[in-house]
């Protein structure tokens, strides 16, 4: 389960791609999260994730 805040899940998520995800793909299709609204609850905040990074930023 990922945090409902948007800034702990901006941290969390940042912390799984660096450590154990190849990309945002990868990490939703081994949690079955849901890509989009991780996208859209980063965007609220002004952050967007950055392919070539790995990470939102």
């Amino acid at each position: 389960m990922i945090p409902k805040d948007a800034a702990m899940l901006l941290s969390f998520i940042n912390l799984k791609l660096r450590d154990f995800y190849p990309s945002l793909d990868a990490f939703c299709e081994d949690t079955g999260e849901d890509k989009q609204d991780i996208e859209e609850r980063l965007a609220a905040i002004d952050y967007h994730y950055d392919a070539q990074k790995n990470q939102f930023h």
